[in-house]
Order: structure tokens, then C-alpha cells, then sequence
């Protein structure tokens, strides 16, 4: 039995707290047992100056951060240099969301998703992934509502979790404690629909078979499948 007293193929508790702060158009506080993300949407008229002028999308992007406090020991604020870590997981949140949009329907805007993690615990990139979605969603629900957007630019939703092999099993949804002594850490976003838009796996130590892999990737399709259907 794990620490959470979960099966293998059991999520942590997940839980989604809608509008959470005040001032952005969507945010959510997602919790993926004791890793707890604040997810944004912010909104901006006007597109990113490199896109060019006739180019009739929007865009979306993703800020994410550690609070200094999120971990056990004390993490320093990132103020002027990025971590390549950071900007991986930035890169990985904006392209996960803007694989569920038509750009095309969101023109001249740009959505800002920032997912700050106020409490680590393994499985952070993921859960911000989840509550990226819910905040946008919500946010598009309220452009909608006041017309500023036409047609609603969400394709389907996704949901984002991740899977390994700790001590020879394969288990879904890991904590820091599994996550930091597993043999095989990947990391899975799908739509509802189960395409996959990223599927991340690492053999930590000795190469691992394909079947194992397969094992992975449906086990993470279900826990993806259970996220979406909470939003």
C-alpha cells in the first residue's frame, strides 16, 4: 500500500476550487493531494509583437513559479534569470492549452495562464496543466458572456498526470517521495478524446520494455479520463 494508503492506480485526492482570486478572469486553486497550484487566466488585447500583423490568432502562453516556501527547504524567487526547469514547464503548460484551442476564434487576444505553486509535492507540471484548463474554460465562459468572443475557441478539454515505476510497480499519480526513487518517471497530457498531445518517460537507471510503457500510458489515460470528467 503507498503512503496515501492509495492502489496503484488510484489518483491523489484531486480537487478544483473555482474562482479563487478576485481580479483575473479565471482562476482556480488545484490540489493534487498536498500539491497545491494557484492557476490564472488573465486576458490582453493586442497579440505577441513577433506574431505578425496579418495573422488572424490569438495566442495563449503560461508563466509558472515556485513560492520560496513550496518545498521543504526554501527555494530562492526567480527574479531575473529563469531555471531551464522553469522554462520547460512553462513551454510544456502554454502548448498543452493551446493544443485545446482554435486560435483562430480567440483573434486579438492573448490569454496568460500563470500557475504558481504555493505547496510541492511531486506532480506539480501536471496539476498546473489541470487548473490551467479550468481557468481558461472559465475565462472563455466570460468572454462569451460579454461578447467579446464570438465562438467558443475550446476544442475539447485536457488533463494532464503523471506515472511511473516505483519498486517495480507501476503506479499512477506520484508524490515526491515515490516520485524522487522511481525507476521510471514519465509525464501524459491528453485530450478528453485520448489523443495525446505530450507523453514524457524516462528510465532513471536500467532501460525499461516497451510493454511496460503501454502498462504507463493506459494507466495515465484513466486517471486523465476521471480528472476531466471533475471539471
Amino acid at each position: 500500500m503507498r503512503i496515501e494508503n492509495r492502489e496503484n492506480n488510484q489518483t491523489r485526492d484531486v480537487k478544483f476550487t473555482r474562482n479563487y482570486t478576485k481580479h483575473a478572469l479565471g482562476s482556480v486553486l488545484v490540489e493534487f493531494g498536498d500539491t497545491k497550484v494557484i492557476t490564472t487566466a488573465s486576458v490582453e488585447v493586442g497579440k505577441p509583437k513577433w506574431m505578425d500583423k496579418d495573422d488572424k490568432r490569438g495566442w495563449l502562453t503560461a508563466e509558472y513559479s515556485l513560492l520560496p516556501s513550496s518545498t521543504s527547504t526554501r527555494c530562492s524567487r526567480e527574479r531575473t534569470k529563469i531555471s531551464g526547469r522553469t522554462q520547460e514547464i512553462q513551454r510544456l503548460i502554454g502548448r498543452s492549452l493551446r493544443a485545446c484551442l482554435d486560435l483562430e476564434k480567440m483573434s486579438d487576444l492573448t490569454i496568460t495562464i500563470d500557475a504558481d505553486v504555493i505547496q510541492a509535492d511531486g506532480g506539480t507540471r501536471t496539476a498546473s496543466i489541470c487548473g490551467g484548463f479550468v481557468a481558461l474554460s472559465d475565462a472563455i465562459d466570460k468572454l462569451l458572456a460579454d461578447g467579446t468572443l464570438k465562438e467558443n475557441p475550446i476544442i475539447e478539454p485536457v488533463g494532464a498526470i503523471s506515472a511511473g515505476i516505483v519498486d517495480g510497480e507501476v503506479r499512477l499519480d506520484l508524490n515526491y517521495a515515490e516520485d524522487s526513487h522511481a525507476q521510471v518517471d514519465s509525464n501524459v497530457v491528453l485530450t478528453k478524446s485520448g489523443k495525446i498531445i505530450e507523453f514524457q518517460t524516462t528510465a532513471e537507471g536500467e532501460p525499461y520494455e516497451f510493454d511496460k510503457m503501454i502498462e504507463i500510458f493506459k494507466l495515465a489515460k484513466k486517471g486523465i479520463s476521471e480528472i476531466i470528467d471533475m471539471y
